[in-house]
């Protein structure tokens, strides 16, 4: 398999690794089926994620999706962070092979995942998450053939 010198670099030197303590959200995704497990914190200020950290055991994609999503929501608003997308992640990467795209699509549910709890945490509602589907394992057999 071929990786870009992105995912590389995002899978050797990950960028906001480690925890938040007394996160305002926290998101854990994942299927043991494959391994790929990811937990994403978020420290949130008015509409403004201030800082954002991972956990991940998985693959380097994994590893590197985490990585990527992280930084690409850092600093931004909430409805920015809702309209990440793991092709966005994916592209930010340039590029996944099709068989690690599920990564991306990970990094994107643990997002998601930590702003549910923090929408649960604060009593409000944040657009776009209500339909949201964080199914993982059809995911896997989906991404992996097993369906």
């Amino acid at each position: 398999m071929l990786y870009s010198e992105k995912v590389m670099d995002h899978f050797k030197n990950p960028r906001n690794v480690g925890e938040i303590e007394n996160a305002s959200g926290v998101g854990e995704v994942g299927n043991a089926k494959c391994g790929d497990i990811m937990k994403v914190f978020l420290d949130i200020d008015g509409d403004t994620i201030k800082d954002v950290k991972f956990q991940t055991f998985g693959c380097g994609s994994a590893i590197a999706s985490s990585s990527m999503a992280t930084e690409l929501i850092k600093g931004k608003s909430i409805k920015e962070a809702m309209e990440l997308t793991n092709k966005a992640v994916a592209e930010a990467l340039d590029g996944l092979p099709p068989v690690k795209m599920h990564c991306s699509v990970l990094a994107e549910q643990a997002i998601k995942a930590a702003l549910v709890d923090y929408s649960k945490k604060n009593n409000i509602e944040i657009e776009g998450l209500d339909d949201f589907d964080f199914d993982t394992e059809h995911l896997h057999d989906e991404v992996h053939g097993e369906e």
